[in-house]
């Protein structure tokens, strides 16, 4: 075929239709914008070329995609386009053709030559259209949310999250599929499954695209009936909109401005957020400018590690220990994860947090409106969310880690809010944990009851009694060892005489109730999902888990999770490493973690 230079002509755009839930599915590029759509159509049509390549054994996506070192994608031939075509070809031909999809991108490194190759690849696997974040930006969140406005059969996000960018960094790709959650197992491993046999990809190597410029672009392609449309869109405006529908912005505003205003300090990490950041909760909710930090999005993160944490969000820690500021939260590389802090820098462990919000659900109008269906956890996170459902008499769903596996729940309508330890919390208005999400949760609350973040989650503590709560990462990890240590300790405390073994650390005496590889059920479809991570459960509700994390792009990450919990109202204000210390203890000389791997202590602890 004979390559024919691009050349673009507009014309005025059709009406746009209505855009709302349950509506067409068709984008109103100008409500979403801002501005006038502008369709642009090639001269002359694109020509479809077919590209042989070779399989790769090690596409198999974790728990939120495939991700990898960026230097992989970058160097290895074919890597992403084979990766691509694998998701394509996932989609059955007949739901593909002429479909819409959504694409965004946290911004990091790669991103925009990933963008580029992969519309290539849409536009010539039969796609009809995507829906694409101006500058190739769209949070996860924001993904979940237009996948479920526009109806469309799913979406791809390029972010490997919470790791870092950069060219020394990590990359990912995820694909989510049409409720707006990410692809659960039965989809990720057929895509895997055709990741080790595909032979050829298909792609428009001479389309080209303006991601700058807001509107819809059109192009014809050979041996296509219809035009390929790519619409660009404003990052935030959908997702803004979506937030107005959930929360008193006028009670959230008020908190923010005025002289007895609450002074916040937001870290966008100089991951996705920081549009989202300035956009709404200075623009449209008024706190001050200077709120808002680290809020232009880097392709390496200013050479940070985008993770709302404590080891890696010194500069909001140390900012909120000056006491200047009421309020403190940071986002994560593609904005689903938070941390929030309080004055002083009182950390809220994250399981807290969903548990703080799930008692406190009245004070968001949107549950107001759709009540509680029920709540939902990962295994490893800390049960003080079921003792907040066992009172308000709310079941309480205890799944793997995974927000598909909630996903699931909520399309059954089982769930209306749940969350992670790992920093995610939700809710069933989207598919995905939401950072912003959780802030203005958070926000909510402090509005409704005119308390400090400290004084509401003792306040919880004193109501609900205190989930004491760690976990301790060992990044990085030979993947043989880690396969090995984990598979040691599980023969240890799945034989039947570890059941009753007592651990005496000090003046602590602790009691195996239960040991397992646990395993979950679906209650909605029966499906089973077995090896989730090691699991001790004592006679006094105290747990140790252990389990290999699904995010990581080199090596393995284990995991020890310690929990206690505490009743005495005396007792809930103690330091948790002292109260933990013992069940640690307990789990390092299980596990010989730091005799297998040459380790002196974890990479993080939280």
């Amino acid at each position: 075929a004979v390559t024919v230079p691009s050349k673009v002509l507009s014309s005025l755009p059709s009406p746009p239709s209505l855009f709302s839930f349950g509506g067409s599915s068709e984008l109103p590029v100008c409500e979403l914008s801002g501005h006038r759509a502008e369709a642009e159509m090639e001269s002359a049509p694109i020509p479809v070329v077919t590209v042989q390549t070779v399989p790769y054994d090690d596409q198999r996506p974790g728990t939120s995609g495939l991700r990898k070192k960026t230097s992989v994608f970058e160097s290895k031939r074919n890597y992403l386009q084979n990766f691509t075509q694998s998701v394509l070809t996932s989609i059955d031909l007949r739901d593909r053709q002429g479909c819409t999809m959504v694409m965004g991108s946290d911004g990091r490194y790669f991103s925009r030559t990933a963008i580029e190759t992969i519309v290539q690849m849409a536009a010539a696997n039969g796609i009809g259209r995507l829906v694409i974040g101006q500058h190739g930006i769209l949070s996860t969140p924001a993904v979940s949310c237009i996948i479920r406005k526009i109806k469309a059969i799913g979406g791809i996000i390029l972010t490997a999250s919470h790791n870092p960018g950069g060219p020394g960094g990590d990359f990912g790709v995820k694909f989510n599929v049409a409720n707006g959650g990410p692809a659960p197992e039965s989809v990720t491993e057929k895509i895997y499954q055709i990741s080790k046999t595909v032979e050829e990809f298909a792609t428009c190597p001479d389309l080209r695209i303006n991601l700058s410029r807001l509107g819809r672009q059109e192009f014809d392609l050979e041996n296509k009936f219809k035009p390929f449309r790519v619409e660009i869109v404003d990052t935030v405006e959908v997702y803004l909109n979506m937030l107005r529908t959930i929360f008193d912005f006028s009670a959230i505003k008020g908190l923010l401005t005025g002289p007895n205003q609450l002074k916040i300090r937001i870290d966008a990490m100089h991951g996705v957020m920081g549009p989202y950041v300035r956009r709404i909760l200075c623009d449209e909710l008024g706190a001050p400018a200077n709120s808002a930090v680290n809020c232009v999005p880097l392709e390496d993160f200013g050479g940070q590690h985008p993770d709302p944490n404590l080891t890696y969000a010194t500069s909001l820690l140390e900012a909120m220990k000056g006491g200047e500021y009421g309020f403190g939260a940071a986002f994560d590389g593609d904005g689903d994860r938070n941390m929030i802090l309080g004055r002083n820098g009182f950390f809220v462990n994250p399981s807290d947090s969903v548990a703080v919000i799930a008692a406190n659900v009245s004070c968001i109008p949107y549950f107001q409106k759709t009540g509680i269906r029920g709540f939902a956890r990962s295994m490893p996170t800390s049960t003080a969310l079921d003792r907040v459902g066992k009172v308000m008499k709310i079941p309480v769903y205890e799944t793997p880690t995974g927000w598909k596996f909630f996903g699931n729940l909520m399309d059954a309508g089982k769930c209306s809010l749940c969350g992670e330890e790992s920093f995610g919390t939700g809710s069933d208005y989207i598919r995905e944990k939401d950072g912003l999400w959780a802030v203005l949760a958070w926000l909510s609350i402090i509005a409704a009851q005119k308390r400090s973040v400290e004084e509401i989650v003792k306040n919880h503590w004193t109501r609900f009694g205190r989930n004491y709560y760690c976990r301790f990462d060992y990044e990085d990890i030979d993947s043989r060892t880690a396969f090995y240590l984990m598979r040691d300790l599980e023969a240890v405390i799945t034989e039947r005489s570890f059941i009753n073994q007592d651990f005496a650390i000090g003046n602590h005496n602790y009691t195996v109730e239960k040991s397992e590889n646990f395993e979950y059920t679906d209650p909605v479809d029966g499906i089973v999902t077995r090896n989730q991570g090691l699991r001790l459960i004592f006679t006094d509700d105290s747990r140790l888990i252990f389990r290999l994390s699904g995010t990581g792009s080199l090596g393995s990450t284990i995991r020890i999770y310690a929990e206690s919990y505490e009743r005495d109202t005396s007792r809930i204000d103690r330091d948790a490493q002292v109260v933990l210390g013992p069940l640690i203890a307990i789990a390092l000389k299980l596990s010989q973690i730091h005799d297998r791997t040459g380790r002196r202590g974890p990479t993080v602890i939280t």
